[in-house]
């Protein structure tokens, strides 16, 4: 009776904060949660398909989209351009699901002009001495590249005030706890119960006869 409409649970970190990790876990948890694939100019690797892993679009495709508002948000990196399809959001809120997002600190906050009934939570490292710990740990950064990482995580960090939600990813399964017990205490808020009059009244049974 009382089934709240799902909404989109945005999760933003630093380069290194084990975010593709925690959103990969949590999706194998729970068959309500569906990941929003994002649109891109880059060329696709060996091992990627098209509308699994991202929706590969020419620079004209992805301009066009974005003339025309499909884009939920969308940025500029390293010359290629990223988004998020807004009917990949719509589709799968319709269908009942909540959307889990991977997004940089710029996307989420252009998501929340769109969505500002979604969730939003940043995911940080117990330290930074730990995310340059496992920065390191991965093998694939110079120092110069590691030095831009950690300086940029600074920056993503100073703007913790614009999220709702503050997760520690000390542990990965204790870090996909702690989400899902936001998602799990947000989904209780009677805002979001829709038409609460008609829900108060079946719940006494008012107009049932009884």
């Amino acid at each position: 009776m009382f089934s709240a409409k799902k909404f989109i649970v945005v999760v933003t970190a630093p380069s290194g904060a084990g975010k593709t990790t925690v959103i990969g876990r949590l999706l194998g948890r729970n068959e309500l949660y569906s990941y929003s694939v994002s649109a891109t100019t880059r060329p696709a690797r060996d091992n990627e398909i098209h509308g699994k892993h991202y929706f590969f679009l020419d620079r004209r495709e992805f301009e066009a989209g974005v003339a025309g508002g499909e884009f939920a948000e969308w940025a500029e990196v390293h010359g290629n351009l990223y988004g998020t399809l807004k009917s990949q959001i719509d589709g799968i809120l319709a269908g009942g699901r909540y959307v889990l997002m991977d997004v940089d600190t710029r996307g989420a906050l252009s998501l929340r002009e769109s969505y500002p009934d979604g969730v939003y939570i940043q995911l940080i490292p117990p330290s930074m001495e730990e995310l340059r710990h496992r920065l390191c740990g991965r093998g694939t950064e110079d120092e110069q590249a590691l030095c831009k990482r950690l300086h940029n995580a600074i920056g993503e960090i100073e703007k913790m005030d614009k999220f709702d939600y503050l997760v520690i990813n000390d542990a990965i399964d204790l870090a996909c706890d702690r989400i899902e017990g936001i998602i799990a205490a947000e989904s209780l808020k009677v805002s979001r119960l829709g038409d609460t009059s008609r829900l108060i009244d079946t719940f006494l049974g008012r107009g049932s006869g009884q």
